[in-house]
């Protein structure tokens, strides 16, 4: 460990932190259809958008309620499915455009299937080399489109849960209450008002850098052995930055954000970071101003920090220190003269252990999954820090949208806990949290879990699972290894929390041999996480939705000598306490059976 590698995790929360509290109050603005210095541009597109899309009456889109926003929600996010399937299927039908170069042919359908289902739901999973597998028009108005909408569906449900928080109870006309918003003006909104201006800023910078824009042919170089080699070229800093800023994280090059062509320098690597972050911190804070009390926005932007900072500080201190196979082995792991020291193995020299650990730990407490390491590599107390993250259900942070209305859910059983330690009806901002709320949370919150849960056991118990687990996982015998528990167990629970990230032997094609499962294998990974990612993504939706429309309704009551307040430190450490005892009872056994046994042991394999 170096004082240069602390200093950095200490100054990437300072400037996070300093960035998304006028991001966020910006983004209040935006939402409670306020004028703000983007309007003189963007008011007449949006204007034209509505027209296009049927939605304003008198030139104000109508209000919905929680299903009929969900009813929009899930109509738009099925016709995404279908576009975009169908672009990765035909995809020699659009040659013409002069965007596919390389003449690359359409993925097999099941391939297809899992990819539409990860770029529709947020996670950007990736069964396939994006410069081997897709073409430029496939890369720009299929993957990337999806990037942006996933990204936008996500902001608004979070929204919606805050205008059913802050919602009054009907008047006698039941023209107040029911209403949560209307769900194509907040996707509209979200698009212009807040993706496009940091997107366009954000591709500038990028590509001020060195990240490539272009539209040419591959490369071939000619090495000094007498080899060639082939050099992927393309439109890919207006994908990264997308990319980043939706929490996406699906890379257009395989090895994603550890590819200079994606991430050259050490300031893209800390500009990237914070991109991916400032939306999910922002929305904390327009919660805050929205709601009219930021003292509560404020403790759950620390609660969310503190458990960020100890998982960033946990793979720091666990890279730093090396791995068993290096301590038996003899090898040094101190920082000496020349020598940064740790496990280095599968991290980028450009960047070194402390940014490798900490890019790792912004793009697993969110939705992102980019990488600019091998998560695999990581040490097994090291590899366990994004397990944990994942295993958190995306409330440090989270993905954009989903990091919010996650924790919000958490909010509302921590203060139904509450409320009963203290022998009084649960309250939240004047409202009473009665048994439909908590149901909805309780289930909201478990789903995700669940899910993952569910399929890593199917994965494992089943021949066509074990199939899918890389070779090297395997004991000789065919049974898992603690590695091998850990890539299957890393895959459904990176896919139920739409991150996308992996322990790589499980991404990778098990060449059929003689009596193998090993197409099968792949198959069977491919549908199943394709489901698993679908589920995860859309039943905590409407749970979230759901929650909204019940709070909508009740009316607010002042606050009396006896109501738990929900925005000083004791609640925060209720609140963490919450966090971890349901993450905890949940997947403490699944993590011991993998990375901890692994760390514990030595156990390379």
């Amino acid at each position: 460990m170096t004082f240069d590698g602390w200093f950095l995790i200490v100054a990437f929360a300072v400037i996070l932190t300093v960035l998304a509290y006028p991001f966020g109050q910006y983004m209040a603005k935006v939402y409670r259809n306020e004028r703000v210095f983007l309007t003189p541009i963007f008011a007449g597109p949006e204007r034209f958008l509505y027209r296009l899309l049927r939605v304003d009456r008198d030139g104000v889109p109508s209000a919905q309620d929680w299903k009929q926003y969900a009813k929009s929600l899930i109509v738009f996010s099925l016709a995404g499915w279908l576009l975009l399937y169908l672009i990765l299927r035909t995809q020699t039908l659009w040659d013409f455009t002069g965007l596919n170069p390389t003449g690359y042919h359409s993925a097999p359908w099941n391939v297809t299937f899992n990819t539409t289902s990860s770029f529709m739901t947020n996670t950007n999973w990736q069964f396939y080399s994006g410069e081997t597998t897709m073409s430029y028009f496939s890369q720009m108005a299929g993957l990337t489109v999806q990037n942006w909408l996933s990204a936008g569906v996500g902001i608004v449900v979070a929204i919606a849960l805050i205008r059913g928080i802050i919602g009054r109870a009907p008047d006698q006309d039941g023209r107040v209450g029911k209403s949560i918003g209307n769900f194509w003006q907040d996707l509209v909104r979200t698009i212009l008002y807040v993706l496009s201006p940091i997107c366009i800023v954000g591709a500038i910078v990028l590509l001020s850098q060195g990240v490539i824009q272009n539209f040419s042919n591959y490369l071939t170089a000619h090495t000094i052995t007498g080899l060639t080699q082939t050099i992927a070229m393309g439109p890919i800093a207006s994908q990264e930055v997308i990319k980043e800023l939706g929490t996406n994280g699906g890379g257009f090059l395989n090895t994603n954000s550890a590819h200079p062509f994606e991430n050259p320098t050490g300031f893209t690597n800390l500009f990237e970071m914070l991109i991916v972050l400032i939306i999910p911190a922002g929305l904390i804070f327009t919660y805050g101003r929205m709601s009219g009390n930021r003292r509560q926005g404020y403790a759950i932007y620390g609660v969310v920090m503190f458990m960020f900072l100890c998982a960033a500080s946990v793979a720091y201190i666990a890279e730093a220190h090396g791995s068993p196979a290096q301590h038996a082995a003899g090898l040094h792991t101190h920082v000496i003269s020349g020598s940064g020291g740790g496990n280095m193995e599968g991290k980028e020299q450009r960047f070194g252990i402390a940014s490798s650990a900490l890019f790792n730990t912004v793009t697993t407490v969110t939705s992102c999954g980019a990488v600019n390491s091998a998560i695999e590599s990581f040490t097994g107390i090291g590899g366990a820090v994004p397990m944990a993250n994942l295993s958190a259900s995306e409330v440090i942070f989270g993905g954009v949208g989903t990091g919010l209305y996650s924790i919000l859910e958490y909010v509302l059983l921590a203060v139904f806990i509450g409320g009963l330690m203290v022998g009084r009806t649960p309250e939240w901002l004047g409202k009473k949290i009665e048994a439909r709320e908590i149901k909805l949370a309780g289930l909201g919150i478990l789903i995700t879990p669940l899910t993952a849960l569910f399929c890593t056991a199917l994965a494992v118990a089943s021949k066509s699972g074990r199939a899918s687990i890389g070779e090297v996982a395997l004991s000789k015998t065919g049974g898992n290894t603690p590695q091998g528990f850990s890539e299957t167990f890393y895959a459904y629970l990176s896919q139920a929390n739409n991150n996308g990230s992996a322990f790589a032997g499980y991404t990778g094609f098990i060449q059929p041999t003689s009596g193998s499962l090993g197409s099968h294998g792949i198959t069977f990974a491919d549908l199943l996480g394709g489901f698993d990612m679908m589920f995860a993504r859309y039943a905590p939706i409407l749970f979230a939705l759901a929650i909204a429309g019940a709070l909508a309704g009740k009316r607010i009551t002042p606050a009396g000598l006896g109501t738990m307040r929900t925005d000083n430190p004791t609640f925060a450490v209720l609140l963490i306490g919450v966090i971890v005892l349901v993450g905890a009872l949940t997947f403490f056994p699944a993590l011991l059976l993998g990375p901890i046994v692994q760390g514990l042991t030595g156990h390379l394999y």
